[in-house]
């Protein structure tokens, strides 16, 4: 059996060696082996696996309660599908969220540079037309800090 370090499975996860330790602390990996001498820890190629997935539930923005839940229902297999596709979709939600308003602040700042650009060329009716574009987006940026 292939045994990892933690630096490997940092490498090869894109966690933190402190964020491996939490999350073994914290009940999400493990737990893991150690060594008999050392008492450093050894990774099985399983934990890599959960790892890599935490690592993607983490980019993703997922709680450490609904990565908890989202391990055990692996462990649990088929009968947990149906409360793992709620926890990916509910999260696909607010990524969506996030997303529309993302886009307004793109628009938000497209706009703005247009205005400026404006200004530099000293094309007053391209002015103008960032202020009106400016003017439409406003509400729709408001409404994002809220």
């Amino acid at each position: 059996m292939t045994t990892l370090t933690i630096q490997d499975v940092s490498r090869q996860s894109g966690l933190s060696e402190p964020t491996l330790r939490y999350y073994e602390e914290v009940g999400l990996l493990g737990p893991i082996a150690r060594d008999e001498r050392s008492g450093h820890r050894r990774y099985a190629e399983g934990d890599l696996d959960a790892a890599q997935v935490l690592a993607c539930l983490r980019a993703m923005g997922v709680g450490i309660e609904d990565m908890r839940t989202y391990q055990a229902n692996r462990r649990r297999g088929r009968e947990a599908a149906a409360e793992q596709r709620d926890i990916l979709l509910r999260h696909a939600d607010r990524v969506e969220e996030q997303i529309a308003t993302l886009r307004v602040h793109l628009d938000y700042l497209r706009v703005k540079a247009a205005l400026w650009d404006a200004r530099d060329h000293a094309d007053s009716a391209a002015e103008a037309q960032a202020y009106a574009e400016l003017e439409s987006i406003l509400p729709r940026l408001e409404e994002t800090f809220r």
